[in-house]
């Protein structure tokens, strides 16, 4: 993602059903290497509570996890489920930190997001 994201001009979309997992990592990552506040990444997290509908959704999703389980979950199981918290975020986070000493660390350590591919990224995004 982060190569494509440096290196070609085209758009790039990431997406998925929640926004709260993969996705939700992968735009606080590139919040954070575009200098992000941590409120705003945040923030913008938080607005998968509202772009989902959780309310809307459930029951649907309730029918579908009764289907494939067989039990019955309760509406507030899976807005739960489906929606997300500060501390998920901010949790993840912190553990990258903790384990590879910063997130700028991680992102050039484990995804080879080094100086030259930031900056490219950086000025793709300001454009």
């Amino acid at each position: 993602y982060f190569q494509a994201l440096g290196e070609t001009q085209a758009p790039v979309l990431i997406h998925c059903a929640a926004g709260k997992d993969r996705t939700g990592m992968l735009a606080a990552l590139t919040h954070h290497l575009l200098g992000v506040h941590p409120d705003d990444m945040v923030a913008d997290y938080l607005l998968t509570n509202t772009a989902v509908d959780l309310d809307r959704r459930a029951p649907g999703i309730a029918r579908q996890l009764e289907a494939m389980t067989g039990r019955t979950a309760s509406h507030d199981a899976v807005v739960a489920f489906l929606g997300v918290e500060p501390v998920y975020l901010e949790t993840a986070l912190a553990a990258i930190a903790t384990r590879h000493g910063s997130v700028d660390a991680y992102l050039e350590q484990a995804l080879g997001v080094d100086a030259t591919l930031r900056d490219r990224i950086g000025e793709r995004l300001a454009a």
